[in-house]
């Protein structure tokens, strides 16, 4: 699964520079959270995305018997608290939206690119029983389409960021 990078590399290692000689911690401050705001909306989107997306099953054969799912876990709630936002000025600086999967549990680190997997398939055991699979459906690619529609207002904000900063500076 990608990670959504918000770059202009030149120009923030520019301003990053200018920052530093200015000494100005409070204005360097005031772009990271002005940077990190402008992620949020799409890491909202994103989780409420994960929320809502559909999973649906094969249809059961005859004579299988259906029951509860022998976790409490639920498992798009816990992908959608995995949702991050990073935002640098120095080194390699930009804003990133990705899923921690450091925050997720060990059986279900995979899952987020599994999910986003191009035909949407997600393959697993039947409650861990490896000689019984299944196979459920989501939505291909959910994450690039939800990243794509806040992409020009993301570029758009962390530009007029950028321009407010180098205004002070000079």
């Amino acid at each position: 699964m990608s990670s959504v990078r918000i770059l202009n590399t030149g120009q923030l290692l520019e301003l990053s520079r200018r920052l530093k000689a200015a000494g100005g911690p409070r204005l360097k401050a005031n772009m990271t959270r002005r940077i990190r705001r402008t992620a949020e909306p799409l890491k909202s989107d994103l989780q409420q995305t994960i929320r809502g997306l559909p999973i649906r099953a094969e249809p059961r054969k005859a004579g299988s018997r259906g029951g509860p799912s022998p976790t409490s876990r639920p498992l798009r709630a816990t992908i959608a608290g995995a949702v991050r936002i990073s935002v640098r000025t120095t080194g390699n600086p930009g804003a990133r939206v990705w899923v921690d999967r450091s925050a997720l549990p060990p059986d279900l680190r995979k899952m987020p690119s599994v999910m986003n997997s191009a035909n949407g398939r997600i393959r697993h055991p039947v409650f861990g029983n490896k000689r019984r699979w299944v196979n459920q459906w989501t939505t291909p690619l959910w994450w690039e389409k939800t990243t794509r529609r806040h992409i020009p207002r993301m570029t758009a904000d962390v530009a007029r960021v950028l321009d407010d900063v180098r205004n002070q500076i000079t």
